[in-house]
């Protein structure tokens, strides 16, 4: 057995029989699996048969299939179980009151990747205000934060650029798991519902992935590998510009560039203090789809050196900024919309403040920028204490 017990792995072990004679819903994709690398789906069905009424899918589905932003899955039936697959993805969610009615108790199990834009945060903040709406129970299976949880960084995102993307005042890199993220936003949100968390065993707040003992399933797409989620809460900036941040390549977020940019020009530009941690490999990729398909892209391939002085956000801060200084003419903010937000710019909603982009605009100092943050971020791991279910 792995060294961390998932909240899975803990419900498959003992915690299952108290659920005997519910009507279930699943909130899971294929993430979702126990130390037999069993799908909590299977894992449950097996355990409680017949009690399994629903299957749901946050983005990019519950058999994890589609691609990018703003992608539907299609609701189906699932083939072994014989039961109604919907996805919660998109405008669906505002349903789920209704869907949820036949069932007792709703569990979620989603693999997290520490970034306050991965979309599945806000689908949990959702089914817990539709659950407490509909006055059922939630479960929730906790699952390790792969990047570990005393780390944080970024500022926190303003109340104006609430979105699917950033459902609360999280800053970028949150060193939270969903358990602990669920019981904040039950205090902060006023959720009236019935909550547990069936909490990991073993797991130390500094902890990385790689401590874990726990293979690394794929919980999107573009989040192939472990090296994925550690570049992803500065790397994920790219999405709001016409940088291709990769995709279509087969390291996305990793690998990034646009046909106008000469990375030996950025490269000299950068301070040392901006790429701790990690080397920036020059590179030259052409995507496959998605920004700039087909087109020859100069850039850069991330790797991580040291996981423990690497700032995912301040290196990829630092990149834009000087992207934006050597190449005014042909960079460009990506236009709307994104995430279903057809009117602000998708960069203020990644950002979660618009003053982080006009400040770049202005050609503001990356020291300045993110002591902007430092205070914010002092604030937050206060404010975020009394939601911790794990020690150092």
């Amino acid at each position: 057995m792995a060294k961390v017990a998932t909240g899975l792995d803990q419900f498959v072990e003992k915690f299952w029989k108290r659920f005997r004679g519910q009507s279930l819903a699943l909130l899971a994709n294929q993430a979702s699996i126990d130390h037999n690398l069993r799908n909590a789906r299977d894992a449950i069905s097996t355990l409680l048969p017949g009690q399994l009424k629903i299957l749901f899918g946050p983005q990019h589905g519950f058999r994890g299939e589609d691609q990018d932003n703003m992608v539907e899955t299609q609701d189906y039936l699932d083939p072994q179980l014989n039961i109604p697959v919907f996805s919660l993805y998109g405008n669906k969610i505002d349903s789920l009151s209704d869907i949820l009615d036949p069932i007792d108790l709703l569990i979620i199990d989603l693999q997290d990747v520490g970034t306050r834009v991965y979309t599945f945060i806000t689908t949990l903040l959702y089914c817990l205000k539709e659950a407490a709406k509909a006055g059922k129970r939630v479960l929730i299976l906790d699952r390790p934060n792969p990047l570990g949880g005393a780390i944080v960084e970024g500022n926190l995102l303003r109340p104006e650029f609430y979105s699917l993307v950033g459902a609360f005042a999280l800053p970028m890199r949150h060193g939270m798991t969903m358990g602990e993220l669920a019981y904040l936003f039950k205090d902060a949100f006023k959720i009236d519902c019935d909550i547990t968390i069936l909490p990991l065993k073993d797991w130390r707040r500094h902890m990385l992935w790689k401590d874990t003992g726990l293979r690394w399933i794929m919980p999107s797409p573009n989040m192939p590998l472990l090296e994925t989620a550690s570049v992803y809460p500065g790397q994920v900036i790219w999405e709001g510009t016409n940088i291709s941040e990769g995709r279509g390549t087969c390291r996305p977020f990793e690998i990034f560039g646009a046909p106008f940019i000469n990375p030996s020009i950025i490269k000299k530009g950068l301070a040392f203090r901006d790429i701790e941690g990690c080397y920036l490999q020059e590179y030259y990729f052409r995507p496959t789809f998605n920004k700039w398909k087909g087109k020859l892209c100069g850039g850069f391939m991330i790797h991580v050196s040291d996981p423990n002085i690497y700032r995912p956000y301040r290196t990829s801060l630092a990149l834009l900024k000087i992207i934006i200084e050597t190449y005014r003419d042909e960079f460009a903010w990506r236009k709307p919309p994104y995430e279903y937000d057809f009117e602000r710019l998708p960069i203020d909603l990644i950002f979660g403040d618009s003053s982080i982009r006009v400040n770049l605009e202005e050609g503001k100092d990356i020291e300045e920028l993110l002591e902007y943050c430092s205070k914010e971020l002092e604030d937050f791991l206060e404010s975020r204490r009394p939601y911790l279910i794990y020690k150092g």
